[in-house]
């Protein structure tokens, strides 16, 4: 809960909507009873309101239960399972009001069925402590599941960088010096370039903001479009005026859910001044009207806006949707260390639904038939290498147009990275995006991990399909037994 305030409120609430049913009364009742209207009885129920103390006496003789009874913290048996969850840290870690949900309200749901709603809450605490789903990996999935919501398209933040760019006249392809400059004589910023590692930090912190002096750190190892897009995001932190916020780059620890989503709002507030809305929306719409897939044409168009094709694909996940009417997608990015054949899944996202592929947390091996996997395998001597491919999922029946771009890392010690971006070939889709359907694009038959996948002598398989097959083994049993029983019976 918010406050011990907002603690003993509820309680309240929870005590008198207790007795209240036990003596069979409706709020109307209770209010024509004690004179007190009935919308302030729901208020007070609800954990909104506390009443004084002629009230609380008045609520106690029209309930047949002391005063004492009334305003105690300690709930009976019945209801002793929601003091563990209002004290625990389930709603300060949970944004409810993120997902539209209200607090109250929820409480009021678990206050039918105390016992259940815990022994569930209980499960899903035990499930992420065997999957080892830890706070920062549960913040991170909450923000997902807001972005997806959002169909990660945030028009206010949108609207304010389109300004911040017209009020500076800023170029169409800014650099790091242009937001220095800003960051400087704007905000009285303090930059440096330093060699971090020399105090034994790893290369992969980019940066550090130490805020009593305004000073920016800078890795000397980052390349322009790194350090472009570290500054873009210094200037959304301060036009914006996120606090709490992070201040390293790349993350290493967090306060608190806020601080999370402030870090999500600068990157898209920057990845708009990066790429503009207007421009990307028309050259993607040129681009997709090509009879032909072309790798060229489409590293040409991710050159002209930047040399990061993270931030173009991400930037995709915004505009897509809201500027083209292409909403089912899906953009995944992943990561191969060198001298190690294990593919993970770094950044996820689905947008109007889950789509087929996706992270798993089981240790199971990802599909190599997937465009971006088998572009990482094929990264041994290209710096950049873009490729698409129709991918089929047998199991689901889906089909989507899957492009990917994998590159080396030049800030990493050998680990590459592959993004790709995953349109659902729908009539919307195949309508936007001519060459979606040429017979130029490979169409391959896919999985999602080998442990439950059905392709059978699939040639690039890397564990047989033992979760695959003991769903079958079930199937089949329940089959002999509706067999047996029809004989039985």
């Amino acid at each position: 809960m918010a406050s011990d305030s907002d603690f003993i409120k509820t309680i309240f609430g929870l005590k008198m909507k207790q007795f209240r049913q036990k003596k069979s009364f409706s709020l109307q009742d209770l209010a024509t009873i004690t004179g007190v209207s009935k919308s302030y009885l729901n208020e007070i129920e609800n954990g909104k309101k506390y009443p004084k103390h002629d009230k609380i006496a008045q609520l106690a003789t029209a309930l047949n239960c002391s005063y004492d009874d009334l305003v105690s913290t300690k709930l009976d048996k019945s209801l002793a399972p929601i003091t563990e969850i209002l004290q625990s840290d389930f709603f300060k870690e949970i944004p409810l009001d993120l997902f539209g949900i209200n607090k109250n309200n929820l409480i009021s749901i678990i206050s039918e069925a105390p016992k259940k709603v815990t022994a569930f809450i209980n499960t899903l605490i035990e499930i992420s402590k065997n999957y080892n789903l830890s706070k920062e990996r549960f913040y991170f999935a909450v923000i997902r599941s807001f972005q997806e919501l959002h169909d990660n398209y945030f028009p206010e933040i949108e609207e304010k960088a389109k300004r911040y760019i017209e009020e500076n006249k800023l170029s169409e392809k800014p650099h790091s010096a242009e937001f220095q400059k800003i960051l400087e004589n704007q905000f009285q910023y303090k930059i440096r370039s330093l060699d971090l590692e020399q105090y034994g930090a790893s290369g992969k912190l980019r940066s550090l903001f130490i805020p009593e002096k305004k000073l920016l750190l800078l890795n000397e190892l980052l390349d322009e479009d790194q350090k472009t897009f570290i500054l873009a995001k210094e200037i959304a932190f301060t036009n914006l005026n996120l606090n709490p916020r992070p201040n390293t780059y790349s993350w290493l620890d967090f306060t608190s859910f806020e601080e999370l989503l402030n870090n999500y709002y600068a990157a898209y507030f920057a990845g708009s001044l990066l790429i503009r809305k207007e421009t990307l929306t028309q050259r993607l719409s040129d681009f997709f009207q090509n009879d032909q897939w072309n790798p060229i044409l489409f590293e040409n168009l991710i050159e002209e806006f930047t040399n990061s094709p993270e931030t173009f694909y991400y930037r995709l996940t915004n505009i897509l949707p809201q500027e083209l009417g292409i909403k089912d997608l899906f953009y995944l990015c992943f990561t191969k260390k060198k001298h190690s054949d294990k593919i993970q899944i770094l950044k996820e996202l689905h947008l109007n639904q889950q789509q087929a592929p996706h992270a798993n947390s089981t240790s199971e091996h990802y599909c190599r038939r997937w465009i971006a996997v088998k572009n990482l395998s094929n990264l041994k001597e290209n710096e950049k290498l873009t490729e698409a491919q129709i991918s089929h999922y047998k199991d689901t029946g889906l089909t989507y147009l899957v492009i990917s771009t994998s590159q080396k890392n030049p800030f990493s010690d050998g680990t590459n990275r592959s993004y790709c971006i995953g349109i659902l070939l729908n009539s919307t889709a195949i309508k936007k995006i001519k060459f979606a359907k040429s017979d130029q694009i490979k169409t391959v038959s896919v999985g999602v991990t080998c442990e439950f996948c059905s392709i059978a002598d699939c040639e690039v398989r890397q564990a047989p399909p033992s979760r695959l097959e003991k769903q079958i083994f079930n199937e089949n049993m329940k089959r002999s037994i509706q067999i047996i029983r029809k004989e039985v019976l």
